[in-house]
């Protein structure tokens, strides 16, 4: 889907909007915003339009891509095809089993990547592409087992095209493997020696703050890479009943992403490769190689992860008859994934904080998380109060950036000749005479004035605007934080989307860190964003969004193979880039100050409103910490903090009297706020 991301607060931070327009498409939309704009309640693309007409307008469907093509096998495999000609003469093959992890018994723990190892690596038809410049690989994931094969189209040494081979290596791979016992031995002593390069600090970290988000369910014990004890125990009899019970192709989707003009000669192929894949009795009818034609003209666009998803209205080949003749089913609840929800008048008491401290670490962090399920993207409204979310959440790190954080260094000299320049802006005429320049060319060598030598307009300059400047630099030269992050995604491999608010500090500043951090939150939270704020992130995803567009040809295939796998997981509507950037214009002008301010601040409900009776339960709050720190004057010492400690800085920082955050002003570089 064309979108608006919503991971907004990372290290490094995605992209913000994927509307986008076509190369042909002879306008863009305008990024002014009249106040007028803002102010109105359920403005629609007229004002006359009454509330009816635009609650019918946000509840109608969005568009599907017209391009993309979904279909079905016989025996219940679906298969998606999406023509893309980056990088030319090239093309993606992924097959996605739906069996991970997640579906392994306790004994089975880590069986689902073992099958992965002697499967792909066991496979004597996939060895014969490496000729051919086809690279290949597989992963396992909580919910699935991919494998992917890159490869030219065709080659000057064949005859005919090679998707044919790279199907037929595709389906042994995961529909007939041999599970040789000298494979099974020599993938077993890989694993285990990847388990081994794994055990990372970082990927101790990653673990525990799993462990607790979904400690109420199965994702907090079935980590893909397994556990060693099990993994030394299995041998191939035990490998090949857990193949049997979930790799057939009803349980299985095959995507083919990339440089293809002949849909129909595709899907042909397909099926002359997997058709008779899982019956019993028959044979794989042998496939017929040949050449495409003309290089394919479709391409959708690299969207952010999480923001995708089934296709309601694309072309399918998939007959009432056909599905009948489905022997095996795939496994809709694989098993249940049973996730407790932060929702608002919980009966659940409130987790308390998790500790991990380990001597590798020597920086605190913590990450407050909030967990709902998915908001499918379906409905102009659903893409509506996404792009709401996003203007919201956008403020925050502004905010930070701005008032407790410089990115260059800040002198003195340097402060009051940026002061000087905006002044001049404001009063040419007070700014360029004689008196003021003496007095700003002594400031900037340091000589003191009385405030009485100033003349009045520029006295009033520097009591109400000088300050600010000074604040702005000097406040925020020396933070408590190392890094505030606010992110809000959906996450197609834990079947939710997660709130995470994270702050890291230096131990010593921990509790002045996270009362900063819920702070900030509760202040976005209470007083929601100024109209100025609306206005400039509104322009700017609008903006991006053009500039996105005209990128429509340079996006690599395996960039959109990607985003449709996880729309499959998600459930999101993918629309092609026209219709994404009309859909995002339309909604755009339906949004309101007040609907933005409403629907962000449920956002952050969990940490703005901890403590209280109403406020959704956080669905974890982890921090990890050091074990010991150095301390001037005595050395290393014991790191000492505790689960109520931790509680108790939260509420702190909440209990801190707040105001609204004033309206900025931009002048040329220059950042103002009134003092």
């Amino acid at each position: 889907m064309c979108w608006v991301s919503l991971d907004v607060f990372k290290v490094n931070p995605a992209h913000v909007p994927y509307a986008t327009v076509g190369p042909d498409e002879p306008h863009v939309a305008s990024t002014a915003w009249p106040d007028a704009i803002l102010e109105k309640q359920g403005l629609f693309l007229d004002p006359e339009v009454e509330r009816a007409e635009l609650e019918g307008f946000l509840s109608s469907q969005l568009p599907s891509h017209p391009k993309l093509y979904r279909g079905q096998l016989k025996n219940g495999l679906r298969y998606l095809i999406l023509p893309n000609k980056i990088p030319a003469n090239r093309f993606e093959a992924h097959m996605e089993v739906h069996v991970g992890s997640i579906d392994e018994e306790d004994d089975e723990q880590g069986i689902a990547h073992m099958i992965e190892h002697v499967a792909f690596l066991g496979s004597k038809k996939r060895e014969k592409l490496l000729g051919t410049g086809a690279r290949s690989n597989a992963y396992t994931d909580f919910h699935h087992t991919v494998f992917h094969i890159h490869s030219p189209i065709s080659t000057k040494d064949s005859d005919g095209d090679l998707l044919p081979f790279v199907l037929d290596a595709l389906n042994e791979i995961a529909f007939h493997p041999k599970f040789l016992a000298s494979r099974v031995e020599k993938e077993r002593r890989a694993i285990l020696s990847e388990l081994q390069m794994m055990n990372t600090i970082e990927y101790r970290v990653d673990c525990q703050l799993l462990q607790h988000l979904h400690s109420e369910n199965k994702l907090s014990k079935r980590f893909p890479i397994g556990l060693e004890e099990q993994i030394k125990k299995w041998d191939a009899d035990k490998i090949r009943k857990f193949h049997e019970r979930w790799y057939f192709p009803a349980n299985a989707t095959l995507y083919i992403v990339g440089d293809i003009s002949n849909i129909s000669k595709t899907v042909y192929q397909i099926e002359a490769v997997f058709g008779q894949a899982g019956e019993e009795n028959e044979t794989a009818v042998a496939p017929t190689p040949s050449a495409f034609g003309a290089m394919a003209s479709f391409l959708v666009p690299k969207l952010p992860v999480g923001l995708a998803g089934s296709l309601s209205n694309e072309r399918s080949s998939l007959s009432r008859d056909q599905s009948k003749n489905i022997k095996k089913e795939r496994h809709a609840v694989r098993p249940p994934v049973k996730h407790q929800w932060s929702i608002p008048g919980s009966d659940e008491d409130a987790k308390p904080p998790e500790i991990f401290q380990h001597e590798l670490l020597q920086n605190f962090s913590i990450n407050m998380f909030c967990k709902i399920p998915v908001n499918k993207a379906r409905t102009y409204g659903d893409l509506r109060n996404v792009l709401m979310k996003r203007i919201f959440l956008s403020a925050l790190h502004f905010r930070i950036n701005t008032r407790y954080k410089v990115e260059f260094p800040v002198y003195a000299g340097e402060l009051i000749s940026s002061s000087m320049y905006i002044f001049t802006l404001i009063m040419p005429e007070i700014s360029t005479s004689c008196a003021a320049h003496n007095i700003w060319t002594a400031m900037e060598v340091g000589i003191v004035f009385p405030l009485d030598s100033f003349p009045s307009l520029l006295k009033y300059f520097i009591i109400k605007f000088l300050p600010s400047c000074y604040e702005l630099a000097f406040k925020s030269s020396n933070p408590p934080f190392t890094s505030i992050e606010l992110d809000h995604s959906d996450s197609g491999r834990e079947g939710c989307t997660v709130t995470t608010l994270t702050v890291s500090a230096e131990p010593k500043n921990w509790k002045s860190a996270i009362k900063v951090a819920v702070q900030e939150v509760r202040r976005l939270k209470e007083f929601g964003v100024t109209k100025g704020e609306l206005t400039r992130y509104m322009d700017a995803l609008l903006k991006d969004s053009e500039q996105l567009a005209a990128m429509i040809d340079n996006v690599p295939s395996v960039d959109n193979l990607d985003f449709i796998m996880e729309s499959d997981a998600l459930g999101h509507i993918i629309m092609d880039q026209r219709q994404g950037h009309e859909s995002l214009v339309a909604v755009a002008e339906t949004v309101t100050l007040e609907e933005v301010n409403s629907t962000g601040a449920k956002v952050l409900e969990f940490m703005s409103d901890f403590g209280k009776p109403t406020a959704p339960l956080p669905a974890a709050i982890v921090a990890c910490v050091p074990k010991k720190v150095h301390v001037d004057e005595i050395g290393e010492t014991e790191f000492k903090i505790s689960p109520g400690e931790i509680t108790a800085a939260i509420k702190a920082g909440l209990e801190e009297p707040i105001q609204a955050e004033p309206e900025v002003c931009f002048i040329g570089n220059f950042t103002c706020l009134p003092h």
